[in-house]
């Protein structure tokens, strides 16, 4: 695959391919039965568009898209430019304020994912109100093949946060870098969420391997 177009030729492949054709037909019954599917379908993808194979530098695992109206972006954690900020991200920004000074109020992470970092749920849809609702139709094929993608590159940090994120792990390499810590939900938070200092450590690592930081501010 050429560098430039790398994420487009994948999911050309991958389109076709039978599991993807029931992930596809899944999602026409369920909107076809008056369920509403977020994100919007144009989004689906969107952690792929803006972060591109040949610039990424970090992947956060999420789990499945916000599954209230109007939040989930295609971006694992992050919402709209003026939505109210869900507990996991308040979390998350209290963290970075903690660990670099950095206070965010935008909760739209746009600005990390075009730096490179990858901020890839393992499901990319769900129905409203029903969390883990497309957990089993196939995504998570889809989204193991783009971790093993991208850990093949090496030198990539990965940021596990939860029991379910953590998962993943199987999939990557020694060649990599990966950080756990608990989950940023308020259920979780602190019991090691806070005092991950995740996001100087990973900045500490891009250092070490002569990479460009992250600017962890949000707008």
């Amino acid at each position: 695959m050429e560098e430039e177009n790398f994420w487009n030729n994948f999911l050309e492949q991958e389109f076709k391919k039978d599991y993807f054709k029931s992930i596809k037909k899944r999602l026409v019954d369920d909107n076809n039965s008056g369920k509403k599917i977020h994100p919007n379908p144009s989004q689906f993808f969107k952690s792929l568009e803006l972060c591109k194979f040949e610039t990424t530098k970090i992947v956060i695992v999420g789990q499945d898209p916000y599954h209230s109206p109007n939040t989930a972006n295609g971006l694992a954690f992050s919402v709209g430019r003026n939505h109210k900020l869900p507990p996991s991200l308040r979390n998350i920004f209290i963290e970075i304020e903690n660990d670099l000074a950095i206070s965010n109020t935008s909760g739209d992470l746009s600005h990390w994912a075009k730096q490179g970092v990858m901020l890839l749920n393992t499901s990319l849809s769900v129905i409203e109100g029903n969390p883990g609702s497309h957990s089993k139709i196939g995504w998570e094929l889809f989204t193991d093949k783009v971790v093993s993608l991208i850990q093949a590159k090496g030198n990539i940090i990965f940021m596990l946060w939860g029991n379910h994120a953590k998962q993943k792990k199987d999939l990557i390499c020694e060649k990599n870098f990966i950080l756990e810590a608990a989950h940023p939900s308020p259920l979780s938070a602190s019991s090691g969420f806070f005092g991950c200092k995740h996001f100087s450590k990973a900045n500490e690592i891009l250092k070490s391997i002569n990479q460009t930081t992250i600017d962890w501010h949000t707008s």
